[in-house]
């Protein structure tokens, strides 16, 4: 990669991965990226305008040659260990928005925690937490 990523950047790389990994990036999906843009601190200050370009920058990673495990190494590289479970969360969020897990998405996630180092309580209360706001009545 010629540039590094900001954090920000690497973030979105977290919700590319988790919306494309079942070969359907759904409007629900990329609608909800875009929400959480908007609302999260983390991303105070990105460029909305950018989120194309970044998004783009995943795709072109993740087509290439061992893509997913660079695209993973790239996060866990970039994003700081204060908010990992930021990342894990996102990934969560996003695989969330179409009320259903594919094996795909779990091994993703898997990966992620693996990759990160991220113990299984947190990323079980990550889960829980999504559960419980994606229930319907």
């Amino acid at each position: 990669m010629s540039k590094r990523l900001t954090t920000q950047e690497a973030l979105i790389f977290v919700m590319v991965m988790a919306s494309a990994v079942d070969n359907a990036m759904n409007d629900k999906e990329l609608g909800r990226i875009g929400q959480l843009i908007d609302i999260l601190p983390i991303f105070d200050g990105f460029d909305k305008e950018r989120l194309i370009e970044v998004s783009r920058r995943c795709a072109d990673i993740l087509a290439g040659p061992e893509g997913l495990d660079i695209a993973l190494e790239v996060v866990r590289d970039t994003v700081p260990p204060r908010s990992y479970d930021t990342a894990y969360a996102l990934a969560v969020e996003i695989m969330a928005v179409d009320l259903s897990i594919r094996p795909e998405e779990i091994r993703l996630l898997q990966m992620l925690r693996d990759r990160l180092k991220l113990d299984k309580l947190t990323c079980a209360a990550i889960e829980r937490g999504a559960v419980a706001r994606y229930r319907a009545t």
